[in-house]
């Protein structure tokens, strides 16, 4: 598969379309060249676009969008623009870009609280953790990942569906103090309309979901992308065989959850014990 070109989206709304028009090319297997025939352009009009020496029309992004099937998601990029997406390093910069345009999150955390529900002080000390940090590259992370709960603050956003191991409300991140805080948060936002936690119990026999946590987007109803926590990097992949297989995984580990209702009342209860 051809590789991306070094295109940063945080330069520029030209970058971001740029960044976003490559890899629907290349994930849809398609050369410049036949992206450019299916469109009526130039193949060479195609690589100006992506190397930021030519400005796509609209007629452009909505072709673009026809033939890559992305549902007017360059058209909206291109007329509206997108908000820079939050300092994250390299290899998460694709899944923020899913994250964002996602009508629908799926979430397994079997170790820690989900990214977007960790306030900041279990988040500093997850990122002061890792080996061979910065003090520079715990707070430029810290950043990318509290603007990254702006996801909920949007006029509408995704539906989130989340599933926690009970495990991670036993699991000391930062103190006592900071685990209860944590869990009290959790439990404000589960009182957001458009998101559910649901946990799920120590005696579940959850294997096939103890190997990692993963995150599936949809869209409009459709499984579009999956995030995979792996070591060192984690992945972003669009593979429907991929998406299927962990989709049939999720649904395996949610049939072992308690309601929310009940996952509500087993948070307090470990929110309480941290006190």
């Amino acid at each position: 598969m051809p590789r991306m070109t070094k295109i940063n989206p945080e330069d520029s709304a030209r970058a971001r379309f740029a960044y976003e028009l490559q890899r629907h090319r290349i994930l849809a297997g398609l050369t410049q060249g036949q992206l450019g025939s299916r469109i009526g352009f130039s193949g060479s009009l195609i690589g100006a676009v992506e190397n930021l020496k030519r400005t796509p029309s609209d007629d452009f992004a909505k072709r673009c969008d026809q033939a890559l099937g992305l549902d007017g998601g360059l058209t909206t990029l291109h007329l509206q623009g997108w908000p820079p997406p939050p300092p994250v390093p390299a290899h998460f910069r694709d899944w923020t870009m899913e994250e964002r345009r996602a009508t629908a999150l799926q979430m397994w955390d079997p170790m820690l609280i989900p990214g977007i529900f960790q306030i900041e002080p279990y988040a500093r000390r997850i990122f002061e953790r890792a080996p061979g940090i910065t003090p520079d590259e715990v707070e430029q992370r810290l950043v990318g990942r509290m603007r990254r709960k702006e996801l909920l603050s949007l006029e509408n956003p995704p539906m989130v569906l989340s599933l926690i191991d009970e495990g991670v409300l036993r699991r000391m991140i930062g103190g006592r103090e900071v685990m209860r805080r944590q869990l009290e948060y959790l439990l404000e936002i589960a009182q957001h309309p458009k998101v559910t936690i649901q946990i799920v119990p120590f005696d579940a026999e959850v294997v096939p979901g103890l190997l990692s946590a993963f995150v599936i987007a949809e869209l409009r109803g459709n499984p579009s992308a999956v995030y995979v926590d792996s070591i060192p990097e984690g992945r972003t992949m669009s593979d429907r065989n991929a998406i299927a297989a962990l989709t049939a995984r999720y649904d395996a580990i949610r049939t072992e959850a308690y309601p929310q209702s009940l996952s509500l009342k087993v948070i307090k209860e470990s929110a309480d014990k941290w006190t």
